[in-house]
């Protein structure tokens, strides 16, 4: 498999904006300013891996498949290591994104909204897993945050006969539409701020923009559906708390 010709000025421009990214972080003096450029590193290293892989394996269902289970395990210990690993966590992010992705790709292909084939399924699958990962970690660290912040009045709900969940429940349901708010903006911006990498992508592949178009906003609806899924799911999993949490990391 040859190389393309474009390759180096490729490495070169990502090596560029990987230098400007540490740089800025650098002259803020934010902790952890390498975090940018080794996960730069880790996406040019795995796409590479997985190019490489897709080639033989995109029409065969089995493999896809395995893919995409594969996918929802990374995500899954991502999401887990934001929150703090634990078996129970890890659990909780499991079952949320994987049933936040199962509902809304099922969705999609029993509504006849894509057609069930291999490449559908991998590239909403995987758009949708990546996103659910997001919103279940923005989720699980905003409620943390929020019950560390208004702990005192979180004691004082205790104090008075609430349940655990009770007493935390208004602070799950902000974490729930604060963890959505990106997926939102993004959804109700598209074609006007953003042009989302699906759409461009499937441009450039020489799909119609018409086509493009109703594909994204197939994506864009998937990942509302699943992100609203997961999100209150791990927030229903983080309600009942007893005791203070640690601020996450």
């Amino acid at each position: 498999m040859s190389l393309p010709a474009d390759l180096g000025p490729t490495l070169v421009g990502v090596l560029v904006l990987a230098v400007i990214a540490t740089a800025v972080l650098a002259a803020f003096r934010i902790p952890g300013l390498w975090a940018p450029v080794v996960a730069i590193l880790r996406g040019a290293v795995q796409l590479a891996v997985i190019s490489v892989i897709l080639t033989g394996v995109i029409t065969s269902p089995v493999w896809i498949a395995v893919a995409l289970v594969v996918m929802l395990a990374i995500a899954t210990s991502v999401a887990t290591g934001r929150v703090g690993w634990s078996g129970r966590a890890a659990l909780m992010m499991g079952s949320s994104i994987t049933a936040g992705v199962l509902v809304a790709t099922t969705a999609v292909f029993a509504t006849g909204a894509l057609e069930l084939t291999t490449r559908y399924a991998l590239a909403i699958g995987a758009i949708v897993i990546g996103n659910a990962m997001s919103i279940a970690t923005l989720t699980g660290r905003m409620f943390t945050t929020a019950i560390a912040d208004h702990w005192g009045e979180v004691e004082g709900w205790l104090a008075l006969g609430a349940t655990p969940r009770t007493s935390t429940l208004q602070l799950a349901r902000r974490a729930v539409r604060d963890a959505l708010v990106p997926a939102i903006d993004q959804t109700k911006t598209t074609g006007l701020v953003v042009l989302p990498g699906a759409f461009v992508g499937a441009i450039f592949g020489g799909i119609s923009p018409i086509e493009a178009g109703r594909f994204q906003i197939v994506v864009l609806a998937a990942i509302m559906a699943a992100g609203a899924i997961t999100s209150v799911l791990v927030a229903t999993w983080m309600g009942p708390v007893r005791t203070k949490p640690a601020q996450p990391a």
